[in-house]
This record gives C-alpha cells, structure tokens and sequence, in this order.
C-alpha cells in the first residue's frame, strides 16, 4: 500500500487548521482587546501626568518642564509598547495550548485509528521500515531508528502547523 502523499496529509488536516485557527483568533482577538484597552489607559494616563508636569513646569521654567514631560512620554510609550508586546506573547501562547488540547480529543473521535495508522505509515515513509513506531502519549506516534527520530505526535504536528502558518497567526492579532 503506497502512504498517502503530503498534500493528502495536509488536506486531511486543514479542516482542524481552520478549526484551530478560527478558535485561536477569538482567544486572540478577545486579549488583544484587553491589551489595547489597557495599553490606552497607560497611555491616557502618561498623557494626563505629562500634561499636568508640563503646566508646572511653564511655571518653573519652560526648558526644564518640557524635557520632563518629554521623557515622561517616552516612557510611557516604551511601556505601553512592552504592554502590547507580551499581550501578543501572551496570546500565541495562549493559540499554541488550545492548539494542543484540541488535537489531543482527537484521540477520542471515530478517526482516530485511521489517523494514527497514517501517521505509522508516514514514519515509516521516513525512517525506513525498521523503525520502531510506538504510541506518544498526547496522541499520534514517535517513531525512532539508530542515530534518527521522528515526532508525529499531535502536539508536534500542532506546532508544526501553527509554525507553517506564522504570519497567518500573527495576523490575528495585528491591525
């Protein structure tokens, strides 16, 4: 029996690409929002503090005034910016852990054997007949020959998946 070809592998598995990547960007989307709100409160707020350090500060003097306020913007940017970064941080991680726990149930649907024996067969496409093929514990397989392994677990492949789609993913949470 031939093993299936790539594409077919990877047309078997779009349906829950587009799955995971429909749930990831609601999850994203959903702290993006909450970033965004609070990266602008941040901001807001700098703003307010700067303009009331610049009102003093015309009273003092405008040199020095106008470099505090300044420096305080600039901070408050560089926070606000550091803010938004690990929002974004935060919600691939998040993208990559539903990702797993959602082709961990597959070990719990109907297909399941079929696609544990394709992904077999795959290995073994890789590795050579005489690989030793066994059962990962999040699903899938890890097969290994002398000096060589292969990890088709669903975990892997989900990773794998969400690293193929890079800008797709990230697209999720930018403008």
């Amino acid at each position: 029996m031939t093993p299936p070809a790539p594409e077919q592998v990877t047309r078997a598995l779009s349906p829950v690409r587009e799955a995971l990547l429909r749930a990831a960007r609601t999850d994203a989307e959903a702290l993006l929002a909450d970033a965004d709100r609070e990266a602008a409160a941040v901001l807001e707020h700098a703003r307010a503090e700067a303009r009331a350090i610049l009102g003093a500060a015309r009273r003092e003097g405008e040199a020095d005034g106008s470099d505090a306020a300044r420096d305080l913007l600039v901070r408050a940017r560089r926070e606000a910016r550091a803010r938004t970064l690990a929002a974004r941080r935060e919600s691939f991680e998040e993208v990559r852990r539903q990702a797993a726990v959602r082709v961990r149930a597959l070990r719990g649907n109907d297909g399941y054997a079929a696609l544990r024996e394709e992904l077999e067969r795959r290995a073994r496409v890789l590795l050579g007949p005489a690989a030793e093929v066994s059962e990962h514990a999040d699903g899938g397989v890890v097969a290994r020959v002398p000096g060589r392994r292969v990890d088709l677990s669903l975990t892997a492949l989900a990773d794998r998946a969400l690293d193929r789609m890079g800008g797709q993913v990230r697209s999720l949470w930018e403008p």
